[in-house]
């Protein structure tokens, strides 16, 4: 049907007449995603149009029907001028039962056009920063969090649900105010978590642990996954400064509920592989924004028959994570997303929990046996983290050497044991420790865990590369004393023209640890000497 026609059929007004027309171009353009730049200003008038006719009362099949046709312009970024206004945004938002003025929220009967008015919300607010704006003004959140609350006593349908929450999802991914809102003065945290809980349908057994039937946890439904997923990601939206600030007791007790139940969500599986593994990354990620000290619920079960022990400690949570971790190694895609918070969050457990980083050290730095073999080199979790290191990605790289030195006790000669130093280099410049030594962190005192293997092979291992080198024959066997003084010279000239033609700058450690260029290093170290002798009264 042309364009003009339909448009000039709303023009005229008349209720059934403009219903079947509808209807038609609905039909036709359900699947249409790109649009014909000559029409587009048809479309404008179209919009404008479509929004004067639903202000009208309607039927609500000539309502979902409109609503329908708006969603597919909508779809159109260049055509939603006419629908980002005050009078289009308050007229979709009544219909979405979301309006809200003062303390009364509109109630739309019609689940149907609610469910299409919300579609169009999502659509217009995506695309349209204008929208955004207005939606902030005029409260929509609060309208929003009024009918969530609900939940427990009304019977809405899992799609009015379900795009309820992905246009929360949108509104705070999308203005910082109205996530600030949100987590502040709505107690978005609060809330949402009581969603979350009610969605994964839970019943306690301890305050921090989640009962399950017989050890058996069944799959999450479809359905309950889907707005588990949108509930994990507007909290994650609202949360994601909560690791950088402390937080009172009351905070801290709804942080750690929160985490228990996240670690529900990480026992159980949804409807198939991808799902669970979406799922699961969505967990993660909101794990990673929880204070610190609030990670302690991973630990808290207690060991029941088919948990995983260690040290007197349910393991099951952190064991998960660390074949999460694995499987995305694996994967290879897109390691900066998929990697970091997972990492991040096994160094900070392990950084904070005693009992989570001897179990990592024992999973991922089992004692050395494998002496022969580069770091790098291998498939085990060891060697995968350890070609991270000098991964292209500087955040990678830079996650990767984290882990692996806080599961070291952030000393560098284990550090450099279980990675060369030549991958070491990168993580131990950053921190001052070039030279060696040590970071101030609260571990127990070292144990000797050296296999028989390394030690007999430890005085042949090369520090650099972290494997016993095959001996190679000396070049300058054979020659006279002054043909090896000719190819030191030959070297020392080749290397001083690099450096002053500035394609390489010869580098020195500092008496702090840290890389400097060489005439500023043997500075410092003479400036110290100097200092030393001072102190004990030597001219």
């Amino acid at each position: 049907m042309e364009l003009r026609t339909v448009v000039a059929t709303v023009e005229s007004g008349e209720q059934d007449t403009v219903l079947r027309v509808l209807q038609v171009y609905n039909q036709e353009k359900s699947q249409c995603f790109t649009f014909d730049d000559e029409e587009r200003e048809e479309r404008k008038k179209m919009a404008q149009l479509l929004i004067k006719f639903l202000e009208r009362e309607l039927q609500p099949s000539c309502q979902v029907t409109c609503l329908e046709s708006i969603r597919i312009l909508s779809r159109d970024k260049y055509c939603l001028e006419p629908f980002a206004t005050e009078e289009g945004l308050k007229t979709l938002s009544r219909h979405a039962g979301i309006d809200y003025s003062e303390d009364l929220i509109r109630v739309v009967p019609d689940l149907e056009v609610i469910l299409e008015s919300l579609k169009c919300l999502c659509n217009i607010v995506f695309s349209s920063p204008r929208a955004q704006e207005l939606t902030a003004e005029a409260q929509l959140v609060v309208g929003l969090t009024k009918r969530i609350k609900l939940y427990n006593e009304r019977s809405l349908p899992h799609e009015v649900k379900f795009f309820d929450l992905r246009l929360l999802f949108l509104l705070t991914a999308l203005r910082v105010d109205i996530r600030q809102q949100l987590a502040q003065e709505l107690r978005g945290v609060s809330l949402m978590t009581d969603t979350l809980e009610l969605t994964l349908g839970v019943k306690w057994l301890d305050p921090y642990e989640v009962a399950t039937e017989e050890g058996l946890l069944p799959p999450l439904p479809r359905q309950e996954t889907e707005r588990a997923m949108e509930i994990l990601k507007v909290l994650f939206n609202i949360t994601f400064d909560s690791s950088k600030r402390e937080v009172d007791e009351e905070d801290a007790a709804l942080y750690r509920h929160l985490g228990a139940l996240l670690r529900h969500c990480l026992m159980i599986s949804a409807d198939g592989e991808d799902r669970t593994e979406e799922f699961h990354s969505h967990t993660v990620n909101l794990l990673g924004n929880l204070p610190l000290k609030c990670l302690d619920v991973l630990l808290t079960p207690k060991v029941r028959p088919g948990s995983l022990e260690y040290m007197g400690v349910n393991m099951d949570a952190v064991n998960i994570l660390l074949d999460f971790l694995e499987r995305r190694l694996d994967r290879g895609h897109k390691l900066k997303e998929s990697l970091t918070p997972v990492l991040n969050l096994l160094t900070e457990s392990a950084r904070v929990h005693r009992q989570t980083r001897k179990f990592l050290k024992a999973k991922v730095l089992p004692p050395l046996r494998d002496v022969k073999n580069r770091p790098e080199v291998g498939n085990s979790l060891r060697n995968k983290l350890v070609r991270l290191m000098t991964h292209i990605d500087t955040d990678v790289k830079h996650c990767a050497a984290e882990f692996l030195f806080v599961l070291c006790k952030e000393s560098v000669s284990r550090f450099v044991k279980y990675t060369g130093y030549g991958n070491a280099a990168g993580l131990l410049a950053a921190r001052g420790l070039m030279a060696g030594g040590r970071e101030e962190g609260e571990y127990s005192e070292d144990e000797d865990t050296d296999t028989e293997e390394y030690k007999e092979a430890k005085p042949n291992i090369n520090p650099v590369t972290g494997r016993v080198e095959e001996k190679l024959p000396n070049p300058m066997e054979g020659m006279t004393e002054e043909q090896k003084e000719y190819e030191a010279m030959k070297l020392v000239n080749m290397f001083d023209k690099l450096s002053r033609e500035q394609v390489i700058q010869p580098m020195g450690i500092t008496p702090s640890g840290n890389l400097a260029p060489m005439e500023n290093a043997i500075r410092d170290m003479a400036d110290e000497r100097s200092s030393s002798d001072s102190d004990l009264g030597l001219d």
